[in-house]
């Protein structure tokens, strides 16, 4: 065949390239599009007044004072993200973390001031008790195994303090079997029926938790977490975790970490249709944060391309540290 046959010939074969010859004509066949609104962003609230302090495993990420929580939600809002996730480091921890329900303690207390001075924010409070218990477990201990039922019902009067306060949405992290319906129920008798819950449905006992042990001074002083948190090879008991959370009123189920276990978000999604969370978790971040200080990634690239896969994955919900940076830069591609 000579070149003027071959030419010829190519020219009848279909060219995908044709559709990526140009930005404009790129984000028209674009299949999978990032938005801010998608975003949910998580503070960790500490005792103080303009506290403002350094997570050095976690560059740009801070331990807030309330009113220091207050203007990050202002800036976060400002730049498109419609929502926080509210973790608590408490002043006093005791061995069964009775912090985590104390009205006047660092969550409640931000709740009250967010919703105060940015009212249209959706306000998301963890539930769990690992930052609040002096051993850093995430419930009441017997021996050294978590007891399940005792540490629901803390976890029940930390989800009712939290909507008390005036939380949207509460969002039980502990693992505990049967904490999901004991909390929608008591919400209900309560008159918080309006309250959401958010359930860690598929939390996995992972090694990208490090950073954020830190940001919450919540490591566990012995042992570890893995008879409550999933094991990383399981995929079919994820699914029947998420499917008992539906059945106890979970209005909103994540799988964490994120990247890790796209494969779940995308079986979760197929399979139940519910709105879904996917947590980029502190390890997550802080691998592109340490990568691209050592030049070997391209952040802002690695950061959009992370988020984006999260998205592509089934995630209607992304938690990130990145939301405002990656709010900004969504903002400037649409400029």
């Amino acid at each position: 065949m000579n070149p003027v046959q071959t030419s010829h010939a190519l020219s009848l074969v279909k060219r995908s390239r044709r559709l990526r010859r140009s930005p404009g004509i790129r984000a028209f066949v674009r299949e999978t599009r990032l938005s801010s609104e998608q975003f949910l962003y998580p503070l960790f609230v500490c005792e103080g007044q303009k506290v403002r302090r350094d997570v050095p495993s976690m560059p740009g990420v801070f331990q807030l004072s309330v009113d220091e929580a207050v203007k990050e939600t202002e800036a976060a809002r400002a730049e498109g993200v419609p929502g926080v996730l509210l973790f608590g480091i408490p002043a006093h921890k005791d061995d069964i973390g009775s912090s985590a329900y104390d009205n006047d303690a660092p969550v409640q207390a931000a709740v009250r001031a967010i919703k105060r001075n940015v009212p249209d924010t959706v306000v998301v409070t963890d539930v769990c008790l690992c930052e609040y218990t002096s051993h850093g477990h995430c419930g009441i201990l017997e021996g050294h195994d978590v007891a399940n039922d005792a540490t629901v019902e803390q976890l029940v009067r930390a989800a009712l303090s939290h909507a008390a306060a005036g939380a949207d949405i509460v969002a039980p992290s502990d693992m505990m079997d049967g904490r999901v319906g004991a909390i929608r129920r008591a919400l209900d008798e309560r008159g918080f029926e309006q309250v959401a819950i958010m359930s860690y449905a598929a939390k996995y006992c992972s090694a990208f938790y490090g950073p954020f042990r830190e940001a919450a001074e919540s490591a566990p002083k012995f042992g570890d977490r893995r008879t409550h948190q999933m094991d990383p090879g399981n995929v079919e008991e994820a699914l029947r975790e998420v499917e008992q959370d539906i059945e106890e009123g979970a209005d909103i189920v994540m799988v964490k970490p994120a990247m890790p276990y796209l494969d779940v978000v995308t079986r979760v999604k197929e399979r139940f249709g519910y709105p879904t969370a996917a947590y980029q978790v502190s390890g997550e971040y802080s691998m592109i944060k340490a990568a691209s200080a050592n030049g070997w990634l391209d952040e802002p690239r690695a950061m959009m391309e992370a988020l984006t896969s999260i998205a592509r994955a089934g995630a209607d919900i992304i938690i990130t540290y990145y939301a405002r940076d990656a709010a900004r830069a969504l903002r400037a591609a649409s400029q």
